[in-house]
């Protein structure tokens, strides 16, 4: 009986350090919205503040916010186990393959300083971040990095100012015009590797901020639950350009009190099986059932980014048939 030939080698098999320039010269002209991108929801939540001091961040339920200024010492412990979504930083985060980052900024309620910083459930200096990831972009010149600034909380229109003129400060040349065309081989050409989605007004009269990326969010605790969400919502058709799909189960009340010795990631790393079994039956491209950035919690668990990248095989597989017809 005839075999096809194995093939020699998966995309998720190649170095997830610098995937993106190791992807086949076919996938450098598909427009980036139509690739499968891997992407780190709350990217920033492995260093949230430890100081008892600093308040958990005004988007929290009422009832939590009283009980963690007079229970700290009880509530605290709590509140850091279902608030890191993330555990390496995120310098790990990239070399892992993440290539779109979730990113939440605050102002912290009654701080008189102009001080901003990323927040889930507390809260964490930004600056540094942002010039660490500077740093990998300096030495990694052929992967493209998105980077979604979004869920605003307490910022005033100085502040905005403030954190757009840090990130032009930041990234400078590397910012991505909104005037490109978001092929891999155009931005190699121009040297551009960060592209800036910025949820605000402010993103329609700056030319270098690109408006806000659309995230579907199930809202769901169980695996099944938020496959059924997403396929239901495949059959609207996906939004156009860039759009996120996001793997990350969210716990309500009953579940943390039914599980009382459990964290975020006890839920994640149980459910990523059958979760990580949905992904593969997707594709990327413009079709209306496809997907483009695939956005989850640890993202270093469970073979998660090369899953991701495996993906863009079928993209690839569809271009060389087309080129051989």
């Amino acid at each position: 009986m005839f075999s096809p030939p194995k093939r020699e080698s998966s995309l998720g098999e190649l170095p997830m350090e610098s995937w993106m320039s190791l992807l086949p010269s076919l996938l450098w002209d598909t427009p980036l919205s139509q690739l499968a991108i891997p992407g780190s929801h709350n990217a920033i939540t492995y260093c949230l503040d430890m100081n008892d001091r600093s308040p958990v961040d005004l988007t929290q339920p009422d009832l939590l916010q009283k009980l963690d200024k007079f229970m700290k010492p009880l509530i605290r412990p709590f509140v850091y186990k279902w608030a890191i979504t993330q555990e390496v930083g995120i310098k790990q985060q990239l070399d892992s393959g993440v290539r779109y980052c979730d990113l939440r900024i605050a102002h912290r309620p009654n701080d008189t300083s102009t001080d901003l910083y990323f927040y889930h459930g507390v809260y964490t200096a930004l600056t540094a971040v942002l010039l660490e990831i500077r740093q990998w972009m300096d030495a990694h010149p052929r992967e493209v990095l998105i980077l979604s600034f979004s869920h605003f909380l307490g910022l005033s229109p100085e502040l905005h100012t403030l954190l757009i003129s840090t990130i032009r400060s930041v990234f400078a040349s590397k910012l991505c015009p909104k005037t490109e065309v978001l092929t891999l081989r155009n931005l190699w050409a121009r040297g551009l590797s960060v592209i800036v989605s910025y949820e605000h007004v402010l993103s329609c009269s700056s030319a270098d901020l690109w408006p806000h990326i659309p995230y579907w969010w199930a809202n769901k605790c169980r695996a099944e639950e938020l496959i059924q969400e997403f396929e239901s919502r495949k059959q609207s058709g996906r939004p156009g350009g860039f759009f996120v799909t996001g793997m990350n189960l969210t716990e309500d009340l009953k579940y943390i009190c039914t599980h009382p010795t459990e964290s975020l990631k006890d839920l994640v790393v149980s459910t990523y099986p059958p979760l990580l079994s949905w992904v593969q039956q997707q594709s990327p491209g413009c079709g209306g059932g496809s997907l483009n950035i695939i956005a989850g919690d640890f993202v270093t668990e469970s073979g998660f980014v090369p899953t991701v990248v495996s993906l863009n095989e079928k993209t690839a597989e569809t271009l060389l048939m087309t080129a051989l017809q």
